[in-house]
C-alpha cells in the first residue's frame, strides 16, 4: 500500500479534507510517534517503508535521508521556510518540494509585535513582580517612540512593518532581494540599519550566508539600549555573542522564540533581560489550522503531478 508521512510534532488528521481524499484514495499515512523536532536518524526511520510523500516540519532533510528514502517523491513543508531541506539533492533525486509561506506569516508578524511589547513595557518583569506580593511601578517604552529596523521583508517582514506603523513607529528595513517594500518603509544598508534601529527584528531565511548574521561584531555596531528579536530561525543569531552583548549592557534586551538548538537549554535561560519562547510563531489556531490545510493541499497535488495518484 501507498504512504505518506507527517512528521511535525502535531497535525490534525481529521479534520484535515485533503488528507481525507489522501486517505479514501487508499493510502497510508504514518505519523511522528516522538510529538517533536525529528532527528535525521528519526525521519529515515519514518521513511523507510517507502513513503511517496512527506509532509515536513523542520526535522533535517538532507541527501542521506533521501539515499535512504527511495521512492520519496513530494515533499510538503508545513511552514514557509526550507532551510531544513537540501534543495539541490531533492532537485537531483527529482523531488517536488512545496511550501506554505502565507499561512504562517500573520502568527508570527503578531507574536514578534507581542514580543516587542512584552520588552517594552517589561511585563515579564512585572507579572513575576505581582507574583511574589509586590507592585513595582516600573516605567516602560512607548512603541511609537522607536525605530524599529527590520531584516528581511518576506510575507512576514511586510506584516511587521505594517503593524509597527499602526502603532506610529518610525520602520526601517534592510533586504537587498526585497521585491515589495510597504509605503513609509527605508531601505538602508545593513550596517546603517543596526546603528539606527532602537528594535531590531529577523525575518529572513536562515542559510550559509546568513548564519550569524547578529554577531559579536554586529552587536558591537548597533545602538545603545537596542533590543533585539528573533523570530525567524536561530542560526540567525550568534547566542553566545548575544548573551555576552546583554551582559555587557550594549543590548538591553532580546526576544527569541528560535534557537540553533531546540528544545533550548543554554544560558540565556539565566538572564533577566531576555523573553524566551518554544518556536510558537506558526501555533496560532486559526494559521495553524490553514497551514496544515495548504500543506495537505500541496502534498495531494504534488502525488497527482508525479502521477502517482489519480484525480478521480
Amino acid at each position: 500500500m501507498s504512504s505518506f508521512v507527517i512528521s511535525t510534532s502535531s497535525f490534525d488528521i481529521d479534520n484535515n479534507p485533503h488528507i481525507q481524499n489522501l486517505l479514501q484514495k487508499g493510502m497510508q499515512v504514518i505519523t511522528n510517534p516522538h510529538r517533536r523536532k525529528l532527528t535525521e536518524d528519526e525521519i529515515i526511520e519514518l521513511l523507510k517503508e517507502g513513503a511517496t510523500g512527506l509532509i515536513a516540519g523542520i526535522e533535517p532533510l538532507t541527501e542521506r535521508v533521501f539515499q535512504s528514502a527511495k521512492n520519496l517523491k513530494v515533499i510538503s513543508r508545513c511552514g514557509a521556510g526550507l532551510d531544513s531541506v537540501d534543495l539541490v539533492a531533492a532537485k537531483n533525486r527529482g523531488i517536488t518540494v512545496l511550501n506554505t509561506p502565507e499561512a504562517p506569516a500573520q502568527a508570527v508578524a503578531e507574536l514578534t509585535m507581542g514580543l516587542i511589547l512584552t520588552v517594552l513595557r517589561k511585563i515579564g518583569q512585572i507579572d513575576q513582580s505581582v507574583r511574589k506580593g509586590e507592585w513595582p511601578r516600573t516605567q516602560g517604552r512607548l512603541l511609537a517612540a522607536q525605530t524599529i529596523g527590520i531584516i528581511g521583508l518576506g510575507h512576514i517582514g511586510r506584516r511587521v512593518a505594517r503593524l509597527c506603523q499602526a502603532f506610529e513607529a518610525t520602520v526601517i528595513s534592510h533586504d537587498p532581494y526585497a521585491s515589495q517594500v510597504p509605503d513609509g518603509v527605508a531601505l538602508l544598508p545593513l550596517e546603517q540599519l543596526l546603528a539606527t534601529a532602537d528594535i531590531i527584528t529577523l525575518h529572513l531565511p536562515y542559510g550559509p550566508d546568513t548564519h550569524h548574521l547578529l554577531n559579536a561584531k554586529a552587536f558591537a555596531a548597533m545602538k545603545p539600549e537596542v533590543i533585539v528579536i528573533n523570530a525567524a530561525r536561530g542560526g540567525l543569531v550568534d547566542e553566545h555573542a548575544l548573551l555576552a552583548a546583554l551582559q555587557a549592557g550594549n543590548v538591553s534586551a532580546a526576544a527569541l522564540d528560535v534557537f540553533e538548538q531546540e528544545p533550548y537549554h543554554g544560558p540565556l535561560i539565566e538572564s533577566g533581560n531576555v523573553i524566551l519562547t518554544s518556536h510558537i510563531g506558526s501555533l496560532a489556531r486559526e494559521s495553524r489550522q490553514l497551514m496544515e490545510i495548504e500543506a495537505a493541499e500541496n502534498l495531494l497535488q504534488g502525488l497527482i503531478k508525479t502521477g502517482l495518484i489519480n484525480n478521480g
